[in-house]
Parts: C-alpha cells; structure tokens; sequence
C-alpha cells in the first residue's frame, strides 16, 4: 500500500516537473517569436560594446574594460507593458572580461586602462612625513588623491585622518614592516576609522614582500607609473599620459609645485582621479 502511494507521489511530481518545463519552454518560445523580441535583438548591434581582457605582461598587469549588452528579458517585458518597441526603455548591462583585474592579485598594477583620459596622484605617507600643507593644497583646489599611510602614523594622526575624509587612505606598511599580523591589524584599524575596506598596496618597484602579503589579502598591489623624484612638474610634464599613477614624495618640493602640476594636468584635459576610479574596469564613471 505504501509502495503504492509513493508510486502515485513520484509520478504526480514527475507530471508536474515535466508541465512546468514544458510551460516555461512554451513560453520562451512565443517570447522569442514574438515580432518585439525580434526587433529588440536587431537592435542590439548598434548598442552592444565587446568586453576587453586585462593586459598582462611577466609580473605587471594593467585594467581590461567591461563591456555593454542589452538585458532581453528586462527590454521585453517592458516594452510589452509599454505596448511598442520604444529605444528608450532598453535596458543595458555590462559584461566582464575573461582576464579581470578583479581576479588578479598576484602582479604589479601598473596604470589604468589607457583609453581613460584620467591620472589618479598618490601619496605615500611614512613615520616622519608632514603631509598637512598637501591636503590643503589637494583641498582647495577640490582634488581628491588617495594616500597610503604607514600603520603607526596612522594612529598617531587620527586627527588629521579625520580631515582626510574626503581622499581615499590605504595603508602603506606598519613601522615600515610588513608583517602580517601588524598589516592587517593596520587594515582593521583604518576600516573602525573610515568604514571602508582597505582595497590596494603600494610598491615603489617590484617588492616580493608586498606583493606576496597584499595577494593573500586579496589586496592589489600598485606600483607608479610616475615616479616623482625631485622635479614634480617638470617630471610631470615630461611623462604625463593616459591612466597614469602619479606618486609624489610628501616634501618642501612638492608643496611648492603641486598646485602648478595640477594647473598643468588640468590644461592638459586630463582628469584627476582617485585610484579606485582609475583602475575600475566598469564603463560607468
């Protein structure tokens, strides 16, 4: 008797699963017949931009670019609610590349994607650095830079991080160590702070030590494009392009001729980014 009913159950539920697949197909087929759908998809080619895979060379890596396809199921029911095709009820979505930045944590950033018409400025901070005469400069003439701060000075300064808020902050190191433990410890610290997830480290070359560390927090690792040294505008001016990651030491040099870089970025019509901006792959800005 029970063999029974569970034959009985078994075949009502297989009965079941079979009509509601069958409905289902049924319905993708009407849907994808249906003279909308059809002019939807014609449509597509004029919208559609190809995904662009992250370019990767031995140890260093430069941002790909999402690409642009239209959302069918989305469009459709839309425009049949809307009871026409109408262009301007599309929906979009973007399609990630097959090699992402995003899934890459073990080589050297070394720029953003070069079709970007953007710098972002970094500034690494250490122990001793002084950096309240650059945040002012940043400030007024509304730049937003991203700073890497040493752990220590980090909890030596939360004053002045405090004022900071506005500008992107990763850390740098801790006491000029690397050491998991303090690291990460840094990382938590920063986060209490700011309420952000610390994404990126900084290299001034090709540091084993940070990258092994970095990539097994799933951190990427940034190494400039432009180094300052002791000449900013004029190393500015000679190596300015696309995507650059501008790194300035925090000194006298620099606090008298950041505000004429920027003039010169600026006349130049380049962007000035934050890191986050300048390394995504997405096509929104």
């Amino acid at each position: 008797m029970l063999k029974k009913k569970l034959i009985q159950v078994t075949t009502v539920l297989i009965l079941v699963l079979f009509s509601f697949y069958y409905t289902n197909k049924t319905i993708e087929i009407i849907r994808e017949t249906d003279p909308l759908m059809k002019q939807i998809k014609q449509a597509s080619e004029k919208y559609e931009i190809e995904a662009k895979d992250a370019q990767i060379e031995g140890n260093k890596i430069i941002p790909g670019k999402n690409g642009k396809s239209i959302n069918y199921e989305e469009t459709y029911q839309k425009m049949k609610q809307y009871g026409a095709y109408n262009e301007s009820l599309t929906v979009f979505k973007e399609t990630k590349p097959s090699l992402s930045i995003e899934d890459t944590y073990d080589k050297f950033v070394i720029s953003g994607n070069e079709e970007k018409k953007e710098v972002a400025l970094v500034f690494p901070i250490y122990n001793t650095s002084e950096p309240e005469k650059i945040i002012q400069i940043l400030n007024q003439e509304n730049i937003v830079a991203t700073f890497f701060v040493d752990g220590l000075w980090l909890e030596n300064n939360l004053d002045l991080v405090k004022k900071m808020n506005n500008h992107e902050i990763e850390i740098l190191n801790y006491n000029n160590r690397y050491e998991e433990i303090y690291f990460s410890s840094a990382l938590q610290y920063l986060k209490n702070i700011t309420g952000k997830q610390g994404e990126y480290c900084y290299a001034d070359y090709d540091n084993k030590e940070v990258i092994e560390l970095c990539s097994k927090l799933q951190m990427h690792t940034i190494t400039p494009t432009i180094k300052i040294t002791n000449t900013p505008y004029q190393d500015t001016k000679d190596k300015l392009q696309n995507a650059a990651i501008i790194s300035f030491p925090i000194n006298t040099t620099t606090e008298i001729e950041l505000q004429t870089v920027i003039t010169y970025i600026k006349s130049k019509g380049y962007n000035i980014v934050t890191l986050k901006t300048l390394l995504s792959e997405s096509l929104e800005k």
